[in-house]
């Protein structure tokens, strides 16, 4: 039997900024363990502590640009465009540009806040 899914929970976020994470399908939302996908909303200027989750995450960007930090270098993801980020990579993202910036993300596994491993302030 589908699911359907007439809501989204929000999610707590990190980061300098406050920043809108509407999760659909996921642990918190739908008790979901195999992926999590969320709408997010990052405001001009934002930026999150860097990272090394034990998901994948593929992010689908639908308005502005997410900058995207690895150890090999940083990428401007912008409208229209995607980015994988793999399971043990480190990465920081932030949405530099005023007007911030809308985006989709899916996890697989789903996302669960103890499998981020967030760097240290």
């Amino acid at each position: 039997m589908p699911l359907l899914i007439k809501t989204p929970a929000v999610i707590a976020s990190a980061g300098n900024k406050p920043k809108e994470i509407r999760e659909y399908i996921g642990r918190m939302n739908s008790k979901t363990d195999d992926v999590s996908i969320a709408r997010m909303k990052s405001p001009g200027g934002w930026a999150e502590p860097g990272q090394q989750p034990e998901f994948d995450e593929y992010t689908l960007v639908l308005h502005g640009m997410l900058r995207v930090k690895t150890k090999d270098g940083c990428l401007d993801v912008h409208e229209g465009q995607a980015v994988i980020v793999h399971s043990g990579e480190w990465v920081q993202y932030s949405t530099p540009e005023p007007e911030g910036a809308e985006y989709v993300a899916v996890c697989l596994p789903a996302f669960r806040p103890e499998t981020v491993h967030r760097d240290k302030d």
